[in-house]
């Protein structure tokens, strides 16, 4: 790299100012979306967590745990989760003076995450009851984590764009 006595050039100067830019315009979509960044990571873990607990309610037999404490487990981290939604939900009313409303949002996402995503998570309990295997369990954490982190970000190019 080449520089004027200590200087950057001017085209290291003018590469430097887009990658800045280019910090900040992620910075500013991160922050664009309507979830509060807590919310996107409880949901993103409650996902993921869904696959474990359900395999560990479905096991033939006890599996690391008995089934009335997986029971115990589903319950209190969906009581959790709904409360965190309706908190996130009154946070994006508060902030914009509008309720959040999925409905706005592309049908060719939302469908096949609504309809994909819990015969996923679903479907890899009935796999591991099946088999035995925790495999199922593990991947469908992952796809289902992957899933809420590639929405999240579809939805904040959305709401980037919209506004």
């Amino acid at each position: 790299m080449e520089t004027n006595g200590g200087r950057p050039t001017p085209a290291q100067a003018h590469s430097a100012l887009a990658e800045a830019e280019h910090i900040q315009a992620s910075a500013a979509a991160l922050s664009a979306t309507p979830w509060p960044n807590w919310f996107f990571a409880t949901l993103t873990l409650y996902i993921a967590a869904l696959p474990i607990v359900y395999g560990g309610v479905m096991a033939d037999e006890d599996w690391l745990l008995t089934r009335s404490t997986w029971m115990g487990i589903m319950v209190a981290i969906t009581a959790v989760y709904v409360a965190l939604l309706a908190v996130a939900g009154k946070a994006w009313r508060d902030k914009t003076g509008v309720a959040l409303r999925l409905d706005v949002l592309p049908k060719r996402a939302t469908l096949p995450l609504a309809v994909g995503l819990p015969s996923i998570l679903v479907g890899s309990a009935f796999a591991f009851r099946a088999t035995g295997w925790p495999g199922w369990l593990i991947a469908a954490s992952v796809i289902g984590a992957a899933a809420s982190v590639g929405f999240h970000l579809a939805f904040v190019r959305l709401h980037r764009a919209s506004a």
